[in-house]
């Protein structure tokens, strides 16, 4: 009994020990910023032009300039981002660089130790009892064992780079749509207009209509082309309200399936029949994955890019992670669809950029392109029903919406000098004009 309780306490001790040798540290590093008289935990985003980017344990990006920081800070900066750029043809999934942990090597020293003195009383005293100490010995030693080989073998998974030229192939299949790319991102132009019709099923409506949005040249969408495994996802359903968490194929951004009140919009009644409407700024956008543009792709292929870099694909058969994607044998990672809430990207499983503007769970993913507001926020109106959209010629639609059994018409669409009309008939025949001209960016 007293050999027992000495085991116990022994294997106590020792994990205790070496669980706190550097194992439930801070993982954040500490910098010194004299120019501003304060130090902070956080680790290294980027470096450019004499801006150094840096991400807290909340996520939240802070920006400094590389003269703020200390010079031992400077030289580990640049070291890093030389580094950093050094691995731009493929990112590697990465993990401790000891091949095993002091935890581990303190359970392996515990295994050895059960298993050496259950074989000395065994050949000294011939009990049975300690034989189960020299199982227990073993089993420590096989388990920790065979997680290491497991650890190892993750360590040399390479994450893919984007074959951009096969990304390319899905976005020229929609008019309109453009791309170019340089040796992070692949961009991708449109007028934010999808080809399919819009607007129609929406039952919770804040009299928004679309038009056109300029998401060209440096107010692009932007996907990177070396996506890397995030060590801590964003869970989608705290942070990311804001912004688009996605891009379909057609050009069209995909924000979260939640509002920014963080109430599921299409359970809602807010969404088209095509999963989509219009935000403040009279941009449309989805907040469903579009599986309606499975057909133009062709089966098999993306319905859109995550801005992390990952694709986005329509349901499958096989079993998908808690953030409803796949991580293949190769190293690179996929998100699919599911029929109910989050409906894909239930985390966002690669590494992001915030905007330092935002905070969670209104934050959104950086760059970002700039949407054009053009009319004043509205309010919903309450009990209308979209029930007819359509274009009437060159930039210009038709909306039709009904309210208490009568039906009320909006004629719109904008001149090449930018002037944007509404028309709004009402059922007693009445009508109002309003006139619109973009404001200055």
């Amino acid at each position: 009994m007293k050999i027992n309780l000495l085991l116990i306490f022994s294997l106590i001790v020792q994990i205790h020990l070496f669980a706190h040798d550097g194992g439930h540290g801070d993982p954040l590093r500490q910098w010194e910023l004299p120019a501003n008289n304060k130090i902070i935990k956080a680790n290294f985003i980027s470096y450019e032009n004499g801006e150094v980017w840096l991400m807290d344990g909340y996520h939240t990006i802070q920006n400094f300039q590389i003269t703020d920081f200390t010079e031992a800070d400077q030289k580990f900066i640049k070291t890093k981002n030389e580094f950093i750029h050094s691995l731009n043809s493929s990112a590697a999934i990465e993990v401790d660089s000891q091949s095993l942990s002091s935890f581990h090597w303190a359970l392996i020293t515990l295994g050895i130790f059960l298993l050496s003195f259950s074989v000395f009383k065994l050949i000294e005293q011939k009990k049975i009892v300690y034989l189960t100490h020299g199982v227990l010995g073993l089993s420590v030693i096989l388990i920790v064992s065979c997680k290491n080989a497991s650890t190892t073998k993750s360590s040399t998974v390479q994450v893919p780079a984007n074959d951009v030229s096969l990304m390319q192939t899905f976005f020229k299949k929609f008019d309109g749509v453009t791309t170019h790319s340089d040796e992070n991102y692949l961009y991708v132009s449109s007028n934010g207009l999808p080809d399919h019709d819009m607007m129609v099923g929406i039952t919770n409506w804040q009299q928004q209509v679309p038009i056109k949005q300029d998401y060209t040249g440096d107010n692009s969408w932007a996907i990177p082309t070396h996506p890397k495994i995030a060590e801590h996802p964003l869970s989608t359903k705290t942070n990311l309200l804001k912004g688009a968490i996605a891009v379909a194929v057609n050009g069209i951004p995909i924000f979260n399936p939640l509002n920014n009140r963080g109430e599921d919009a299409n359970a809602i009644g807010e969404l088209d029949n095509w999963g989509g409407h219009c935000g403040r700024a009279d941009d449309y956008h989805y907040h469903l994955p579009p599986l309606h543009l499975q057909d133009q792709v062709g089966a098999g292929n993306p319905v859109a890019y995550a801005v992390d870099g990952f694709p986005v694909y329509g349901k499958t058969t096989e079993t998908l992670d808690e953030y409803l994607g796949i991580l293949n044998s190769d190293g690179s990672y996929e998100y699919h669809t599911i029929a109910e809430y989050p409906y894909f990207i239930a985390g966002m499983r690669g590494e992001v950029v915030l905007d330092p503007k935002t905070k969670a769970p209104e934050n959104q993913v950086y760059p970002q392109p700039r949407t054009q507001e053009l009319r004043p926020a509205l309010r919903p109106l309450r009990g209308a029903e979209i029930i007819n959209f359509e274009s009437t010629g060159t930039n210009a639609y038709s909306l039709t919406y009904r309210l208490d059994s009568k039906d009320y018409i909006i004629n719109y669409g904008w001149e090449n000098d930018n002037i944007y009309t509404y028309e709004f008939l009402n059922p007693d025949g009445t009508s109002t004009i309003e006139t619109y001209k973009p404001r200055k960016k």
